[in-house]
C-alpha cells in the first residue's frame, strides 16, 4: 500500500495527549500528522506527577525509564496538619502485585512531550510533527476529515485524515470549532503557583516528595521536582487577586511556611482558575475528543494530565482496530469507557481532594485527619484508597465497559 493510500489520522495538539496518541499510531504503522500552535514545547509549570498506571502503559515505549531518570521518585504523600506537624502518610509500595510502578513519579511534563518528540522523530517516519501550526478550520464528510492550518510564517495548509483527534487542550479549538458546550462549573477560588529552590525537605524532614497541608491562614501544598519545590498557595482572606501573585504576598506566604532571616528565592509565580467541566459527547463522527479538551478538573491529586494519557491509549486502541477494518462503533465505546471514568474517577475525586483540602473548620479537619490516619495504617482501606487515588480502580472499571 502506497503512502499516499495508507489511512491517516490528524490528531490537533502537541502535549502529552496528542503525542501519546500519535506515538501510538504510529507504532501501529499508521500515518500521522500532529498539529500544534506552538513551534516548541512550552516549559510553563503544569502537571508535574505521574500515577502508577501512566508509568506502566508509557513503560513499553521506553519512555518511562527516562522519566524517571529525570524525576524523583515519590514513595509516599502525606496530607499534613501544618501547625502541628501531624499528618497521615500513604505509602503506595501496598500497590506493588497491582503495578510495576508502585510509587507516583515528580517531574515536569514538559519533559514528557520532549522525550515523546525524540522518540517519533527518531522512530516513527510515518508521523509528521507541525510545530507552530495553527488550526483554522475542521470539516467532514462520511469518508474523511479536512484541516485547514496555517504555519507561523502565514502559509496554508489542509490536511485529510481519515480521523481527527481533538488533544488540543482546555482552551480546544476543535471543540469550539464544533461548537460544544463544555459544562460544568468554575470554582471561587485562585491557586497561586510558585516555584523555589528553597530545600523544605532539609528543615521540615518529615516531609514527603507531595504534601497537602492546611494550616491557620487556609490550604497550602508543597510537591517536590528535581531541584526545586513546587508551592501552591491562595489567597488570604481579605486579599485581592492582584494583591496575591505580588512578590511581597508570595513572600509572606512562604515564610509562613517556614521562617527564615532571608528572602526566598522564587523563580516562577502563575496564578490559575480550577475548572470542573466535561462535555457532552467525546464523538462526533470522524471527530473525537481527548484529554483536557474532553474534560477538565481540579489539579489536587495529579489526575488530569494522567487522565488525558489514558484517553490515548484507549483511543490509539480503537482506532488501530477501526483502521483495521472493525466498526466505527468502537468509537463509541470509547466513549463509553473514558467519559464516566472522567466523571467518576476524575473530575469527582479530584473534587473531593480539593473539597478537603478547603476545609476551614479546625474541628472538621482533625476528624477529617485522624480519619485518614486510620485509613493509612489499616492495610485493606490503604490499599483500595490507594487503588482509587492512584487512577487503578477508574482504568479497572473502564475496561470492564462493552
Amino acid at each position: 500500500m502506497s503512502g499516499a493510500d495508507r489511512p491517516k489520522v490528524i490528531v490537533v495538539g502537541g502535549g502529552p495527549v496528542g503525542l501519546v496518541t500519535a506515538m501510538r499510531l504510529g507504532h501501529f504503522g499508521i500515518d500521522v500528522v500532529v498539529v500544534e500552535s506552538d513551534a516548541t514545547v512550552s516549559r510553563a509549570l503544569k502537571a508535574s506527577t505521574f500515577h502508577p498506571p501512566t508509568l506502566d502503559m508509557l513503560d513499553a515505549y521506553g519512555i518511562t525509564p527516562r522519566l524517571i531518570e529525570a524525576g524523583l521518585v515519590a514513595p509516599t504523600w502525606q496530607v499534613r496538619m501544618h501547625a502541628t506537624s501531624e499528618y497521615a502518610e500513604f505509602d503506595l509500595s501496598v500497590l506493588k502485585d497491582d503495578t510495576a510502578h508502585p510509587y507516583r513519579l515528580q517531574t515536569e511534563q514538559w519533559k514528557l512531550a520532549e522525550y515523546l518528540i525524540e522518540h517519533i522523530r527518531e522512530n516513527l517516519p510515518n508521523v509528521e510533527l507541525l510545530m507552530g501550526y495553527k488550526l483554522l478550520s475542521v470539516a467532514q464528510d462520511a469518508e474523511s476529515v479536512t484541516a485547514q492550518v496555517q504555519a507561523e510564517d502565514g502559509t496554508p495548509r489542509t490536511l485529510t485524515g481519515r480521523y481527527l483527534v481533538g488533544a488540543d487542550g482546555a482552551r480546544s479549538t476543535v471543540r469550539d470549532a464544533l461548537s460544544l458546550s463544555f459544562e460544568g462549573h468554575t470554582f471561587p477560588e485562585t491557586t497561586v503557583l510558585a516555584t523555589t529552590d528553597f530545600p523544605f525537605h532539609e528543615h521540615i524532614p518529615t516531609l514527603s516528595y507531595i504534601n497537602y497541608c492546611w494550616a491557620e491562614t487556609g490550604t497550602f501544598s508543597l510537591l517536590r521536582l528535581p531541584g526545586i519545590w513546587r508551592v501552591s498557595l491562595y489567597p488570604w482572606e481579605g486579599e485581592t487577586l492582584e494583591e496575591a501573585i505580588t512578590p511581597p504576598s508570595i513572600e509572606r506566604k512562604l515564610q509562613h511556611i517556614y521562617p527564615r532571616d532571608v528572602p526566598y528565592n522564587v523563580m516562577e509565580i502563575r496564578p490559575y482558575r480550577i475548572h470542573q467541566r466535561v462535555v457532552d459527547r467525546y464523538v462526533h463522527g470522524r471527530i473525537v475528543l481527548a484529554g483536557d479538551a474532553a474534560h477538565v478538573n481540579s489539579p489536587s491529586g495529579g489526575m488530569g494530565m494522567n487522565g488525558g494519557i489514558h484517553d490515548a491509549f484507549n483511543l490509539s486502541d480503537k482506532l488501530k482496530r477501526i483502521l483495521e477494518g472493525e466498526s466505527a462503533d468502537l468509537l463509541e465505546q470509547y466513549q463509553r469507557q473514558r467519559r464516566p471514568i472522567a466523571i467518576k474517577h476524575v473530575l469527582e475525586q479530584s473534587g473531593r481532594n480539593r473539597a478537603r483540602m478547603q476545609e476551614r473548620g479546625e474541628e472538621k479537619r482533625r476528624e477529617t485527619l485522624h480519619g485518614l490516619m486510620r485509613k493509612a495504617n489499616d492495610p485493606v482501606q490503604a490499599r483500595e484508597y490507594l487503588l482509587e487515588t492512584s487512577m487503578i480502580t477508574g482504568l479497572r472499571e473502564s475496561n470492564e465497559i462493552a
